[in-house]
């Protein structure tokens, strides 16, 4: 009993070694061979042979408390009873670090996984947040692309604005010089109406200085 149980120390020691320190891909066999027992009828086996050992660890404890309150009643413990304390005794050790190291193979296994899934999720994340990066980056490109040729346009505007005034005040230029041309035309047309009037006047007065000349005549 307590060979085998040295046995399953030693083995439960080397798993929980391998757990807790990565040693090429001895980890991922462990995990797997845990991962394995866990499953089907693994739990419901573990779970009897953890019973069995609590039975057997409170019986090798019971008998440890026996033989020392004899040992106190009689004032002296025989070499047999020695023998039997110190079996018992170191059957109870085995048999109550068998029983820690399972908890410390199974404690560390959900710890793993845990680890593993929160490398997937931070993995994943990253990737999201890589990919929200590339599309923030090609947003802002887009932006300032935009923005490129909203400025553009705007100078275009502002061209096309200068232009409008520039015609704008040829224009009214335009419309000053015929405001004066016509007013000139008006003039000279008042000036040669005044000719004519005034033509018209001195034909008469020559039509009168010849009628007067052919009377004295």
């Amino acid at each position: 009993m307590i060979q085998l149980l040295f046995l399953v120390v030693l083995a439960e020691a080397a798993v929980a070694l391998l757990l807790m320190v990565k040693v090429g891909p001895l980890r991922e066999a462990a995990m797997r061979g845990v991962e394995q027992a866990k499953q089907g009828k693994g739990p419901a086996t573990v779970k009897t042979l953890a019973c069995t050992l609590s039975v057997i660890l409170m019986s090798s404890v019971a008998s440890i408390l026996k033989i020392q309150n004899r040992g106190l009643k009689l004032g002296t413990v025989s070499p047999m009873d020695q023998v039997l304390w110190r079996t018992h005794l170191l059957e109870a050790s085995l048999i109550g670090f068998t029983l820690f190291l399972a908890f410390v193979i199974d404690r560390l296994h959900h710890y793993l996984r845990k680890l593993v899934t929160l490398r997937k999720a931070a993995n994943t994340s990253r990737e999201e947040v890589e990919k929200l990066q590339m599309e923030n980056r090609s947003f802002h490109e887009k932006e300032e692309k935009s923005s490129g040729e909203i400025k553009k346009l705007q100078q275009e505007i502002a061209k096309l604005n200068e232009s409008m005034k520039k015609l704008k005040s040829e224009s009214e230029d335009h419309e000053k010089a015929a405001l004066e041309a016509e007013a000139h035309v008006n003039a000279l047309q008042k000036q040669s109406e005044e000719l004519l009037l005034e033509y018209d006047r001195l034909l008469e007065d020559n039509q009168i200085l010849q009628s007067q000349l052919h009377y004295k005549s």
